[in-house]
């Protein structure tokens, strides 16, 4: 016979409680990091459906239209590293839109690239000023860091963001989401990336190269660091081989189009 104390009867209800949280779903409003399994055949991929909610908040991934042949670059860009330049020549030879969500360091640091990414037709976004994790903030705080980047934007150039928003390193929660989207920002996730952000770390560029050709499909939001050495070195042969397969390059914008 099993003697019941109080001890006893504390640890079978923690140990019931852990095997109960285990066994329930992820809650939409707690704090997540995107990911989106990347399918082999060009098999477009689905979103886990715990981050289905993004798109009542004006979150999106992924093209509509599952039959057209359409890109969306998409370059995370907090600072330059020399490869900044490189890409951005690249892009212009190809007649390519990119969407650049940049910080406050690279406005303040290198103004000049920010605004060739302007005047060359590239979508300049948000990506907060100081690339905090936004799910630990208030809605005050988010809000902050969304305005400062914006003000600094507008004051530097005399022009407005592109209505774009992407979290920091793709955390976020409904509350972060929900600040966005009062703000009039749609935020942009991917569905097509690889790890490309570690200077000291490169990946070996045909390896690179076979992953992101491999794992492309229509409506593509490709997320790449402009600071990876791979990306510049690689980005030309990429996209004359999309263009060779008959992928256009979209802009970021047709998202907005009969958004709510």
């Amino acid at each position: 016979m099993i003697k019941i104390t109080a001890k006893y009867l504390s640890v079978t209800l923690l140990a019931l409680t852990f095997a109960l949280v285990g066994a329930l779903p992820l809650c939409a409003e707690s704090a997540q990091s995107w990911y989106c399994k990347r399918e082999k055949g060009h098999i477009r991929p689905c979103a886990d459906p715990n981050m289905a909610y993004i798109e009542e908040e004006n979150g999106f991934f992924l093209g509509k239209d599952p039959e057209e042949k359409v890109i969306y670059l998409t370059f995370d860009a907090g600072y330059e590293n020399g490869n900044i330049a490189r890409i951005l020549d690249t892009l212009k030879a190809h007649n390519a839109e990119g969407a650049f969500f940049i910080l406050e360091n690279l406005i303040r640091r290198n103004p000049e690239l920010v605004e060739r990414m302007k005047s060359e037709g590239h979508l300049v976004c948000n990506h907060t000023a100081r690339h905090k994790d936004m799910t630990k903030l208030n809605e005050a705080e988010i809000e902050a860091e969304l305005r400062a980047l914006e003000t600094l934007y507008s004051d530097t150039f005399g022009a407005s963001l592109a209505p774009f928003y992407r979290p920091p390193e793709g955390k976020f929660d409904r509350k972060s989401l929900s600040v966005a989207k009062r703000l009039g920002y749609h935020t942009a996730f991917w569905s097509l990336a690889y790890a490309d952000w570690d200077n000291d770390k490169q990946p070996d560029p045909e390896k690179a190269k076979a992953l992101l050709c491999e794992h492309l499909h229509n409506g593509a939001v490709i997320l790449l660091h402009p600071t990876s050495k791979t990306n510049a070195d690689i980005l030309d042969a990429l996209l004359t081989e999309w263009e060779k397969q008959g992928y256009r390059f979209g802009s970021l914008l047709e998202f907005t189009e009969n958004a709510a």
